[in-house]
C-alpha cells in the first residue's frame, strides 16, 4: 500500500505547492496513467548532475577536473540514488501497478533511482534550483559522510583482473548482453567470463558502470570459492 505524499514531504523538508507535480513524480509508467514520471526522470538526471557537481567543486576546491569527474561519476548514478530513495524510503509512496507490487517493484533499484530523479525534477519546477540544492546537500551528507575516491570509488575490473591473472594465469572478458531504453536513459547489460565461464552479469546506465557491477559480482564468487 502507498504512504501518503504528505510523509514523505515531512522527510524531504519540503512542501510542493503544486501538488500534481509530486503526484506524478510518484506515479511510475506501470500505472498506465495519463501521466507518469519519466519527463520529471529526464530533468532531475540534469539538475542532480549540475548540483552534485556544483557541491564537489565547492568541497573540494584542490582537486582536479579527472578527480571531480570520478567523484561525480561515483555519486550520479543508479546505484548511489538507490541508496539516497532508500533513506527517503522513497519505495513506500510510489504509485505502482499490481503486477509490479507483485514483482517487488518497490525493491527494484531502478525503479527507486528513477523515482529520486524524478522527485527532484518536481522540486525544481515547483520551487526552483536552490531548494533541490538544500535537500540534495542534506541527504548527500547523510547518505556518504564520508565523500573520497577510497571510499566511493572502488575499481572493481582491475581488482578482478589482478585476481584472474594471479591465480588462473588469464584476465576476465566482457559481453554484452542487451541495450534497453531510450538513448538518454540506456541501459546496458554485460556478462564477466573467465576461460569460457560465464561469472556473473550485471546491469548499468554504461557500459562501463555494468562492468563494474559484473566485475564485483564476479570477484565475490571467485573468492568465496578460494576461501
Amino acid at each position: 500500500m502507498t504512504k501518503p505524499a504528505k510523509e514523505l514531504e515531512e522527510r524531504l523538508g519540503y512542501k510542493f505547492c503544486n501538488r500534481e507535480l509530486i503526484t506524478q513524480a510518484l506515479t511510475h509508467k506501470s500505472c498506465r496513467a495519463p501521466h507518469n514520471n519519466e519527463r520529471l526522470e529526464f530533468l532531475g538526471d540534469a539538475v542532480l548532475d549540475l548540483i552534485v557537481g556544483e557541491y564537489l567543486y565547492m568541497k573540494f576546491p584542490e582537486k582536479s577536473e579527472g578527480e571531480l569527474s570520478k567523484l561525480r561519476a561515483s555519486l550520479v548514478n543508479e546505484k548511489s540514488f538507490k541508496n539516497i530513495a532508500l533513506e527517503l524510503d522513497l519505495g513506500s509512496y510510489v504509485f505502482i501497478s499490481t503486477a509490479e507490487e507483485n514483482n517487488n517493484g518497490r525493491d527494484k533499484i531502478s525503479l527507486l533511482s528513477n523515482t529520486y530523479e524524478a522527485l527532484m525534477g518536481a522540486v525544481y519546477l515547483d520551487g526552483g534550483i536552490e531548494n533541490v540544492r538544500v535537500i540534495v546537500t542534506k541527504l548527500l551528507e547523510k547518505v556518504y559522510p564520508k565523500i573520497d575516491m577510497q571510499t566511493l570509488f572502488k575499481d572493481y575490473k582491475t581488482l578482478l583482473q589482478e585476481f584472474t591473472q594471479a591465480f588462473y594465469g588469464v584476465a576476465p572478458e566482457y559481453t554484452l548482453i542487451s541495450s534497453t531504453g531510450p538513448d538518454h536513459k540506456k541501459e546496458f547489460e554485460l556478462a564477466v567470463v573467465l576461460k569460457g565461464r560465464r561469472l556473473a552479469q550485471a546491469c548499468g546506465s554504461t557500459k562501463k558502470e555494468a562492468e563494474q557491477h559484473a566485475a564485483e559480482a564476479a570477484l565475490k564468487i571467485l573468492e568465496k570459492e578460494r576461501d
